[in-house]
């Protein structure tokens, strides 16, 4: 039997569907208050319902899981393409239902526990974005009084208890105290973000997965929890090809007339994501005592970057192997085709 496809564009108080009723065969097109939205579809046969994956779309796809109903939460710039006319409201939850029976590809619906842990992902993230605006705020505002010091934390940490002594008889005694507040304060970030870690650490060991895949070299504690909680079921991907192009780690291609030109990478999926993987290529290229003989190929082969985004889906693809698979990690695996 076939489920019937709603549209929902999700808002703060006021909710719009649309879908065709399956009984009468009219199209409905309507505003639904918040308050009564679930009790809108507590009584319905289960639906397949599409959502934009925006700010409290897994809250609501779990809510409506829960009762039973199909949810596909689809990229906005999926939903973007079906756009017809003027954006509004109704025109945004009628592309939205065309989206969903027209997108193959969907946004994973995670359980509140892999959303807190991204949670904790986002905050640290934020905080280690802070403290660099700190330090570099630092560095610019003593420049214009003649102290130049060297890039990076270590490098200001050294000089500023000079520095501060040198222009105490200079500079007015406000402005002394409030540079030695904000240097001070950059302590008080490290144990915000030190703490977070530590959350983060208990939770990888109390998780199957990311103790498995922690084990490949250049995944640590940060990519380790953020590709399980941000992955959700693994076998939503058929291989771990699919999700290495879903992060964005595979070409661009452009074709015509049966040619194709390989591009740049795609830089599609989550931006945070691929960093972590990248950054753990990197690590792989630069510091692993024994990287392997594929890595010292390509490392031999291809500019330093492109061996880091090879590296990276390599890792990728193992990764999604692991969960999906439900293996541990080998080093000198090799996988057979099956015949």
């Amino acid at each position: 039997m076939k489920h019937m496809t709603v549209g929902v564009d999700i808002a703060k108080n006021v909710m719009q569907l649309h879908y065709i009723d399956a009984a009468t065969g009219e199209i409905v097109n309507k505003p639904v208050k918040r308050g009564a939205f679930l009790e809108h579809f507590v009584n319905l046969a289960p639906c397949l319902i599409g959502m934009e994956a925006c700010g409290g779309s897994q809250h609501w796809a779990r809510k409506l899981v829960a009762m039973g109903h199909q949810v596909r939460l689809m990229p906005g710039k999926f939903v973007k393409a079906f756009v017809m006319g003027n954006k509004s409201d109704m025109t945004d939850a009628k592309a939205i239902w065309l989206t969903v029976q027209h997108a193959d590809r969907s946004v994973a619906v995670k359980t509140e526990t892999q959303q807190a842990v991204l949670g904790l992902h986002r905050m640290r993230e934020q905080l280690v974005k802070f403290r660099t605006m700190q330090i570099n705020n630092l560095r610019g505002l003593l420049t214009e009084y003649g102290e130049v010091m060297g890039r990076g934390r270590t490098a200001l940490d050294k000089a500023m208890p000079g520095v501060l002594e040198r222009l105490v008889d200079r500079l007015p005694t406000i402005l002394i105290d409030t540079l030695r507040e904000q240097w001070s304060g950059l302590t008080n970030l490290d144990k915000q973000i030190a703490s977070i870690e530590r959350r983060l650490q208990t939770w990888m060991k109390e998780d199957k997965g990311c103790k498995a895949i922690a084990a490949i070299p250049g995944v640590g504690l940060l990519t380790a929890t953020a590709v399980v909680a941000t992955m959700g079921d693994a076998k939503t991907f058929q291989s771990g090809r699919e999700f290495a192009a879903w992060i964005g780690l595979v070409p661009r291609q452009v074709g015509t007339g049966g040619k194709v030109q390989l591009l740049g990478i795609s830089k599609r999926g989550d931006v945070y994501l691929r960093k972590l993987l990248i950054h753990g290529a990197r690590s792989v290229l630069c510091l692993a005592k024994e990287p392997g003989p594929w890595v010292e190929e390509i490392k031999k082969r291809r500019p330093m970057n492109v061996a880091a985004v090879a590296q990276a889906n390599r890792m990728a693809r193992t990764i999604w192997a692991i969960l999906a698979h439900d293996r541990q990690y080998e080093k000198g695996y090799v996988s057979v085709k099956p015949v």
